[in-house]
């Protein structure tokens, strides 16, 4: 039976080849599996930045997502980005991602946060039907991207 519950460090290797599975499949990405963990270890070490949420069977994670902490100025609240939503191919289409969505949601909002931004890939007409079913809205904001 599958879990949802939250990561800790001992996650972070199976997490790291999630988001290998998830940055192949981005338009904007690429893995990085250094990059990955030592980003998954920032979140988990700071639980006042952001959580990690997995789906497990049995030891195994088989999908992840994080909630990423900020403040919204036009809210005047605490809100958040959902980010490196994944379900492993093999595990999809079982309602996983339904279930890990939901478990981050109602996570969001016990800790009184006010909105969930996400992104995702324009052309990935699947994720957006996926998010769409969920709730979620297309917004009139367009992501602009400074790298440094």
């Amino acid at each position: 039976m599958v879990r949802i519950e939250q990561a800790n460090v001992e996650d972070i290797p199976q997490m790291a080849d999630l988001l290998a599975i998830l940055f192949s499949e981005e338009a904007e990405f690429t893995p990085d599996r250094e990059r990955q963990m030592r980003g998954l270890q920032m979140i988990i070490q700071s639980p006042e930045r952001g959580s990690i949420f997995i789906a497990t069977e049995e030891g195994e994670v088989v999908g992840m997502t994080s909630l990423l902490f900020t403040i919204s100025t036009a809210k005047g609240s605490q809100v958040c980005w959902l980010e490196d939503m994944i379900v492993h191919p093999d595990w999809r289409n079982q309602g996983i991602g339904g279930r890990l969505l939901q478990y981050a949601v109602n996570y969001a909002r016990s800790q009184g946060m006010a909105r969930i931004t996400l992104l995702t890939d324009r052309s990935s007409e699947g994720s957006i039907r996926f998010y769409t079913r969920h709730g979620f809205q297309p917004s009139e904001m367009a992501p602009l991207r400074l790298h440094l």
